[in-house]
């Protein structure tokens, strides 16, 4: 599939630097496509809560990411739109992983004017699913 946005993944990774808690939880940006977009996290001591599995929020950090990410391409690429922010997100923790990092994946299921819901799955480098999280986005007015 031909990109039809000017998708420069160093711009992406520029521009969500100023995501300082997506940051500082080490979650980075991999792949950006209109159709796919892929943020991983190395999972080390900080990410684990008190019962030794990953946190809850060290999760939902990673897949946020990936939904800001996506839901913003058109943005990031300079069309004259407003940034989108997080309206709504459900997520469902699924199981806990035994790996050492973990991919969250971003599809789009819906995008007008100024909605927008994607799906980001999140599974582990052994390819054990861990959570699903729809989120709704709105896209914001130009300033």
């Amino acid at each position: 599939m031909e990109d039809f946005l000017d998708i420069d993944l160093d711009k992406f990774r520029a521009f969500f630097s100023a995501d300082r808690w997506a940051a500082a939880a080490g979650a980075v940006i991999d792949t950006v496509r209109e159709d796919l977009v892929e943020c991983s996290m190395e999972i080390t001591a900080i990410h684990r809560n008190a019962g030794g599995a990953v946190q809850g929020g060290a999760i939902f950090t990673l897949a946020d990411l990936a939904f800001a990410v996506h839901s913003n391409l058109d943005m990031v690429c300079g069309a004259a739109v407003g940034i989108t922010v997080g309206q709504s997100c459900s997520i469902s923790y699924l199981k806990s992983t035994r790996g050492k990092r973990l991919i969250a994946s971003s599809v789009c299921l819906s995008k007008g004017k100024s909605m927008a819901v994607y799906r980001i799955s999140i599974r582990d480098d052994l390819g054990v699913p861990i959570a699903e999280m729809i989120g709704n986005g709105f896209t914001t007015a130009k300033k």
